[in-house]
C-alpha cells in the first residue's frame, strides 16, 4: 500500500468516525421530543458525510449509476415524507425495515458472485458473514411486506395458524443451517440460492401467526434485524461505517423490543421464533358487537361531565391516530386546565401500530411532555381520577386482560382505566379491537359510550365546555 492509498484511508476513517459521532449524538437526542427533530437531523448529516465519504473515498468507475441512484432515491423519500399521513406511518416503517433487509441481501448476493468470478480463494470468515446478512436480509423483507400486509388490513390482521407450523419451522432452520454450512465449506450459487429463497419463506411463516395488535413488537424487531442485516453486510464490504450504524439499529431494535415484550408479557424467546399474540387461535379477529346494552351520551353530555371534574386522564390509541384528532385533543386539555382541572395523559407501550406512536402524536400537538406519563407511573392514579375520556385506545384498556385466561390478550398489562370513578369511551362502533376480543370496559356502569368520529366528537365537546 502506498503513501497516496494510507491517506486516502486515514481521510475516509476520519469521515467515518465523524459521521458515527452524529449517529450517535442523533439517536441520544431522539429520545426526547423536544430534542427529536434536531437529533433527525444530525442523523441525517451523519448520513450524508458516510455516504460522500464512501462515494469518494473509492475508484467510481460509472458516476452515472451512483448520482442516478442517489437522486432517485432522494425523490422517493422526500415525497414520501411530504405525502405520508402519520396513520400509516408504521406502514412506511415497514417498508423501511424490509427495505433495509433486501439492500443487505443484494449486497451479499453482488459480492458473492465477485468472490466467485473474480477470486480464486474465499475466506471461510467472509461467506460467513455473507450468508449471515443473505439469511437476516432476507427475513426481514418477506417479514417486514407481511407486516405492512396487515398494518394496511389488505390481508387479515388475526394470526394465520397453518397446520404443523411449527415442524414446518423446524425443517426449514435445519436445511437453513445445512445450506449455510454448504456455503462455507464449498462456496457456490447453489446453497446461496436455497438459503436465501429458505429465508424468504421463514419471513413469512414467523409474521403471519403474529395478531395485529402485537404488531408494535413485531416492528420494533424487524427494526433490529435490518440493522443486524446491515452490520452483517458492513462485515462483507469491510466497512467500517455500516457495521457501526447497523449495530446501532440492530442494539437500539433489541432494547425497544425488550420494552415491547415487557409492556406485553410476553418473553423475547416467543417473539424471536414467532407465533406469539396467540394462545389457542380464538382470538384476533372476531370483531364482531355485542347486543348487550351500554351508557350511551351526547358531546353536552361529556362536556359537563368533564368540565365539572377535578381530574381528568386522557388515554389514546389508534382511534385518535385514524381521526387525526391529537390537535383537538390538546385544545380540549388546554381549556379544562385553564378551569382549574388536572389532566394528565396515560400512554400505553404499544398503543397503536408502532413503538411511541401516541408519543409522535401527541409531540405534533405540542402537547407538554411532562403530561405523558407511561403505565407504571399512571396506573396507580386512575383510582383518584375523576374522569378518565378513552378515544380510540381498545386492547390496552380491557380488563379482560386481568381475569380470562382463554383471552389472547391475557397478562398482558393494561391501563387500570376501569378504576376511575368514571369513564368515557369515544368509539366509532362497539366492535372488538385489533386482537379480536371484546371490550369488558364498555359494559361497566361506570363508563359511557360517546359514539362517532373522534375529532368531531372532541370538538362538540370543547364548544360545549366553552359554553358552561
Amino acid at each position: 500500500m502506498n503513501t497516496e492509498q494510507i491517506i486516502n484511508n486515514n481521510i475516509v476513517n476520519l469521515g467515518y468516525i465523524i459521521a458515527a459521532i452524529f449517529f450517535i449524538i442523533g439517536l441520544k437526542r431522539l429520545s426526547s421530543p423536544g430534542t427529536a427533530r434536531n437529533g433527525n437531523r444530525l442523523a441525517s448529516v451523519g448520513m450524508l458525510i458516510a455516504v460522500l465519504v464512501t462515494v469518494l473515498g473509492n475508484n467510481i468507475l460509472g458516476w452515472e449509476w451512483i448520482i442516478t441512484s442517489i437522486l432517485i432515491a432522494s425523490v422517493i423519500g422526500f415525497f414520501s415524507a411530504r405525502k405520508i399521513q402519520m396513520t400509516a406511518m408504521p406502514q412506511l416503517v415497514a417498508i423501511f425495515n424490509g427495505l433495509g433487509g433486501s439492500a443487505s441481501g443484494l449486497i451479499a448476493a453482488g459480492e458473492l458472485y465477485n468472490l466467485i468470478e473474480v477470486t480464486s480463494e474465499i475466506a471461510k470468515d467472509t461467506t460467513v458473514t455473507i450468508m449471515i446478512s443473505t439469511i437476516i436480509g432476507s427475513l426481514t423483507l418477506t417479514g417486514s411486506l407481511i407486516a405492512f400486509g396487515k398494518l394496511q388490513e389488505i390481508m387479515p390482521t388475526r394470526p394465520l395458524l397453518l397446520p404443523a407450523r411449527n415442524i414446518l419451522n423446524i425443517i426449514l432452520i435445519l436445511a437453513l443451517i445445512f445450506s449455510a454450512i454448504w456455503l462455507v465449506i464449498e462456496p457456490s450459487y447453489t446453497p446461496f440460492i436455497i438459503a436465501a429463497i429458505i429465508a424468504l419463506i421463514l419471513g413469512i411463516l414467523i409474521v403471519i401467526p403474529i395478531g395485529g395488535a402485537d404488531m408494535p413488537v413485531v416492528i420494533a424487531l424487524l427494526n433490529s434485524y435490518s440493522g443486524i442485516a446491515g452490520a452483517a453486510t458492513g462485515f462483507v464490504l469491510e466497512n467500517n461505517i455500516l457495521i457501526i450504524s447497523g449495530s446501532l439499529v440492530g442494539a437500539s431494535g433489541l432494547i425497544l423490543t425488550r420494552i415491547m415484550t415487557k409492556a406485553m408479557n410476553r418473553s423475547l424467546a416467543n417473539v424471536m421464533l414467532g407465533g406469539f399474540g396467540v394462545e389457542d387461535g380464538t382470538g384476533g379477529g372476531g370483531g364482531e358487537e355485542e347486543t348487550r346494552p351500554v351508557k350511551s351520551i351526547q358531546p353536552d353530555d361529556a362536556a359537563t361531565i368533564l368540565g365539572y371534574s377535578e381530574s381528568v386522564i386522557i388515554v389514546p390509541g389508534y382511534g385518535l391516530a385514524v381521526a387525526q384528532a391529537q390537535h383537538q385533543v390538546r385544545e380540549l386539555a388546554d381549556i379544562l386546565k385553564n378551569r382549574g382541572i388536572s389532566v394528565k395523559y396515560a400512554i400505553h407501550p404499544v398503543a397503536g401500530r408502532m413503538p411511541g406512536h401516541m408519543n409522535v402524536l401527541l409531540a405534533e400537538a405540542n402537547v407538554p411532555y411532562d403530561e405523558l406519563k407511561d403505565l407504571d407511573e399512571i396506573n396507580s392514579e386512575f383510582q383518584r381520577t375523576d374522569v378518565a375520556i378513552v378515544i380510540g385506545a381498545n386492547d390496552v384498556t380491557n380488563p379482560t386482560a386481568r381475569t380470562d385466561t382463554s383471552s389472547p390478550i391475557y397478562g398482558m398489562p393494561i391501563l387500570n382505566v376501569d378504576q376511575a370513578q368514571s369513564v368515557i369511551m369515544m368509539k366509532r362502533s362497539m366492535s372488538s379491537g385489533f386482537a379480536g376480543v371484546q371490550n369488558e370496559l364498555f359494559f361497566l356502569d361506570k363508563t359511557m359510550m360517546l359514539f362517532g368520529d373522534a375529532k368531531d366528537s372532541v370538538e362538540n365537546i370543547v364548544k360545549e365546555v366553552k359554553d358552561l
